[in-house]
């Protein structure tokens, strides 16, 4: 069971979860064949890397977005869909060409939550925004 599912209060349900784009997977996979012909290494920030790709999970609720990460800590950061008062994606060059980038979700009174290595970050835009309008219904 995922922290998301296991932090859900009454009534409230996941709308999405979002998964980082498989450019994180190449990323860690290249840090474990340096790791091997470093003869060993390069290992350690290759689990590193690994660790935190494994234990970070993010999504939007009914009531809110939340990002869970962490290796032996846990931190989340977690922001209500009706404080809310913008949501903005940022790609670089490299982000435009392979359709990932980070999604940044501000609001009143709160810090920002930061959604690093979205798949087409305008989709997860729309989809928190979705989000937003649903819970404003309800």
């Amino acid at each position: 069971m995922t922290f998301i599912s296991e932090s859900l209060s009454n009534g409230e349900h996941i709308y999405k979860e979002f998964q980082h784009h498989w450019a994180v997977k190449f990323f860690i996979t290249l840090n474990f064949i340096l790791g091997f012909f470093t003869l060993g290494i390069w290992l350690i920030p290759a689990v590193i890397y690994w660790l935190k790709w494994k234990c970070t999970e993010q999504g939007v609720t009914s009531k809110r977005i939340i990002r869970k990460h962490g290796i032996i800590a846990r931190k989340t950061d977690e922001l209500r869909l009706s404080a809310i008062e913008s949501v903005y994606f940022s790609q670089g060059i490299l982000g435009r060409i392979f359709g990932f980038g980070t999604v940044t979700i501000t609001g009143r009174g709160q810090g920002a939550v930061v959604l690093s290595w979205m798949v087409d970050p305008m989709k997860v835009k729309l989809d928190i925004e979705n989000a937003q309008e649903a819970s404003d219904k309800e």
